[in-house]
């Protein structure tokens, strides 16, 4: 299963359970984020699965496509992992939603070049061909702008709603 279907397909279905009374799902923006949330979930476990599972990509898997320029990427791996586990419990709480968002849209700049490098270097994930650069770019693009786009419309402090400003109608 492609990953890049969840937010695509997850953001529509979400607002949808939003259109009929479920609060939480009542904006395209905590739509998005909660689907990318659970994007994030899944992407994040394989950065800790051994290589013994073979339903999904392993923390090995992972592992190949670090570039050799980048120390250590076992714990590269590791590290990222948690941030994307961090990122996702961050989207789903409009309190932390607009940092979460944007450090995931960097977290997904900075992830960028592992990409380029599985593809160009044609490294396997699961057994699976590399994604194609032309494929894999787009869907890195895809989910910053996702990730930018949730914590646009966060609060900007905790509690805080924008200020609409009265306008008096005089006769």
């Amino acid at each position: 299963m492609e990953v890049v279907f969840i937010p695509l397909v997850g953001t529509p279905v979400l607002r949808a359970l939003g259109a009929i009374g479920w609060r939480r799902f009542a904006t395209w923006h905590a739509s998005a984020a909660h689907a990318l949330a659970v994007m994030l979930l899944m992407t994040a476990a394989a950065h800790f699965v051994p290589d013994s599972v073979t339903a999904m990509p392993s923390h090995d898997d992972m592992v190949a496509m670090v570039p050799p320029f980048v120390p250590w990427p076992s714990l590269a791996v590791y590290a990222t992992g948690v941030l994307e586990l961090l990122g996702a419990a961050g989207l789903v709480h409009p309190t932390t939603r607009r940092a979460a968002g944007l450090c995931l849209a960097a977290l997904f700049a900075v992830m960028l070049p592992a990409n380029v490098y599985a593809a160009v270097a044609d490294i396997p994930l699961n057994g699976t061909p590399a994604t194609p650069l032309w494929i894999r770019i787009p869907e890195q693009v895809l989910y910053i702008g996702i990730a930018l786009w949730a914590a646009k419309a966060a609060p900007l402090r905790a509690g805080t709603a924008p200020r609409r400003v009265a306008t008096s109608r005089t006769g």
